[in-house]
């Protein structure tokens, strides 16, 4: 599905936009269960850090045969589901996500992930699209990080201001359906959303079974950070085998 350039990108500039995208028929679909999610829970509203603990009808875009290739293509044949999230951004008053490395919060040892954005609604500069700094993963490092005490934000984590140069950030415009795939090590943030239309973006979180998903660091992280606690997140094995033998999972594809 990548193609050897698209691979290309994503290597040297730290994410890729390949040109597969999800149907209007699915995309109703995932409205649908976002509308009747929050129906249910009001607080997530903006910001769902664990979909699947509500309603495993969202597993079944993680099984897209397309999207399991690319991923494979980029992190090899064994790799596992850990997370799905969804960043709501409702129109007139979405929250900013601050300029963040996704690693800061995982508990993944060795640290290695490929995060996959789809584009439930048309994501543009208007209404707070996704926006990265290119290259910024080589070196795989993650960079200084403090907490952040404002409430209009989704996350909680914010690089220090001397990490990153705005000047050189990037904005991932994406039609409806459209998908862009970012390493863990990426930085990244976006803009509120103060539009008349809603941005809502839904996150795949797959990472290689050669690296372990530590409960322990997350319940540490958890306690440090004041955040969701990444330990109680469900494995599921998506391709492959567990090759560092240490995974537990609790549903096979």
């Amino acid at each position: 599905m990548l193609t050897d350039a698209q691979l290309e990108h994503y290597r040297d500039r730290g994410y890729v936009i390949p040109g597969f995208r999800l149907d209007e028929a699915v995309l109703e679909d995932l409205r649908a269960d976002h509308a009747r999610l929050v129906a249910r829970h009001p607080e997530l509203r903006q910001y769902c850090p664990n979909l699947l603990a509500y309603d495993l009808r969202f597993l079944e875009v993680a099984r897209t045969p397309e999207i399991v290739e690319m991923v494979g293509q980029i992190l090899g044949p064994d790799f596992a589901l850990w997370n799905s999230s969804l960043f709501a951004k409702p129109a007139a008053d979405g929250k900013r996500t601050p300029w963040h490395q996704d690693g800061q919060y995982w508990p993944i040892r060795p640290l290695a992930t490929c995060t996959v954005w789809i584009a439930l609604d048309d994501s543009t500069t208007e209404n707070g699209c996704l926006r990265v700094i290119p290259g910024s993963q080589h070196g795989q490092r993650l960079r200084a990080h403090r907490k952040t005490e404002a409430t209009d934000v989704t996350l909680n984590q914010e690089l220090l201001e001397s990490e990153y140069d705005l000047a050189q950030a990037a904005d991932i415009v994406l039609q409806a359906g459209q998908m862009s795939l970012h390493d863990v090590y990426l930085l990244h943030g976006s803009e509120p959303n103060f539009s008349p239309r809603p941005r809502r973006g839904m996150t795949l979180r797959f990472m290689p079974t050669t690296s372990y998903f530590d409960r322990d660091i997350a319940r540490q992280q958890a306690r440090e950070f004041a955040l969701a606690d990444h330990s109680l997140r469900t494995l599921y094995l998506m391709s492959g085998v567990d090759r560092c033998g240490r995974n537990d999972f609790r549903l096979r594809r």
